[in-house]
């Protein structure tokens, strides 16, 4: 007998591991991270515990799932290939705001910083496995643009949070604070456009200068 799933059971599967991800993100919410067992969890998933403990073994397992899934979604980044400074920058500010404003994302921050004083290590693995990957997408991509001649990059980690912050101090932070937060997208794409704009102007090379990078 193969042991090749089928296509009909890896989607029974999937969407029983959707299920029980959204069911620990509204509970981890509720309750907080200690006060959700995986038995509860399973229960308000609709699934059973050796559904539950056979994708996730452990309640770390489950929140690292959280993290992975709230980071890597249809919005992930897709690095550009260098060449055209403002083209990229523009693709990666795009995908970002777009995984910003998922629900999902806020949810994830709001469960870390309530957990941070107890549980150090969900805020770790936050930034670590989510975080911190697309971080260096998005430098490594600025200093492609470098060797590629186009942009002049002392500071390629500086950089990058520049960017960044300037994406997400805007669209994302203050829906932590503000339940009713909310940016149309006419805003949302100024704001984009203007991040852009900003770093273009900073860090487009242009002929004659030499290039720079910090490797």
């Amino acid at each position: 007998m193969s042991s090749t799933t089928s296509p009909y059971h890896q989607r029974v599967a999937d969407e029983k591991r959707a299920l029980i991800v959204r069911a620990a993100t509204g509970l981890f919410l509720e309750l907080g991270y200690d006060r959700s067992s995986l038995a509860r969890i399973a229960e308000s998933a609709g699934v059973s515990k050796a559904t539950l403990f056979k994708q996730f073994p452990t309640k770390a397992a489950l929140f690292d799932a959280i993290v992975t899934e709230s980071w890597t979604s249809a919005d992930a980044l897709e690095v550009p290939e260098a060449g055209d400074l403002t083209a990229g920058l523009t693709a990666i500010s795009r995908s970002y705001a777009a995984l910003l404003t998922r629900p999902e994302m806020t949810d994830l921050f709001r469960i870390v910083i309530a957990e941070l004083p107890r549980f150090p290590e969900l805020a770790r693995a936050q930034f670590a496995q989510g975080k911190m990957p697309w971080f260096e997408s998005v430098r490594d991509y600025l200093l492609a643009e470098a060797e590629a001649g186009t942009a002049i990059v002392a500071d390629a980690d500086l950089a990058t949070t520049q960017f960044l912050g300037m994406i997400s101090n805007y669209l994302f932070w203050p829906r932590l604070l503000v339940p009713d937060w909310s940016v149309s997208s006419t805003r949302t794409t100024e704001v984009i456009d203007e991040a852009v704009t900003t770093m273009v102007t900073r860090y487009a090379a242009h002929s004659g200068v030499q290039v720079r990078s910090r490797t």
